[in-house]
C-alpha cells in the first residue's frame, strides 16, 4: 500500500546564503512565508531585542541544521512564485484565479457559441473556396 511520491521540497524551510547576509536564514524564512527579507530581518533583531539569547541560539541552530536551497539557472520557479503568493496572501490570490477562470469560461461559451453556429461552417466553406483558387 505503499504510494510512490515524488520529493516534498516545496513546503520545506531552507537557508539561501546568497541573498542572505549571515546564514542566510532571515530570507530562507522570509521566502517560506512570503514576507520581504527586510521585515523578516528587523522582526529577528527585534526579537533579539527582548530575548537575545533565546533568538541567537535559534538562529546558530537554523543555521548549522537548515539545508541550502539553490536556484538552478539562476532564476526562481514560476510555482515559487505563485506559492509564495498564495502563503503572503491567500485571499487575493483565490479572487485573481477566480477571476481568470471566470474569464476563460466566458471565452470559452463565446467559442462554443461559434463553432456550433451556421456562420462557422459557413467561414470554412468561404476558407476552402480560397484554398482551391
Amino acid at each position: 500500500m505503499s504510494a510512490e511520491r515524488g520529493p516534498r521540497l516545496v513546503n520545506r524551510l531552507y537557508r539561501i546564503p546568497t541573498s542572505g547576509k549571515v546564514f542566510g536564514v532571515c530570507a530562507g524564512l522570509a521566502d517560506y512565508f512570503g514576507f520581504d527579507v527586510t521585515v523578516t530581518r528587523v522582526l529577528v533583531v527585534l526579537g533579539a531585542v527582548f530575548s537575545a539569547p533565546l533568538v541567537i541560539v535559534a538562529y546558530i541552530v537554523l543555521g548549522f541544521l537548515l539545508p541550502v536551497r539553490s536556484y538552478e539557472g539562476g532564476g526562481r520557479d514560476a510555482s515559487d512564485a505563485v506559492q509564495r503568493q498564495v502563503r503572503s496572501n491567500p485571499h487575493s490570490s483565490l479572487s485573481g484565479v477566480r477571476y481568470r477562470f471566470r474569464d476563460l469560461d466566458v471565452r470559452l461559451q463565446r467559442l462554443e457559441k461559434y463553432v456550433t453556429s451556421s456562420r462557422y461552417k459557413l467561414d470554412r466553406e468561404f476558407q476552402q473556396l480560397n484554398q482551391q483558387n
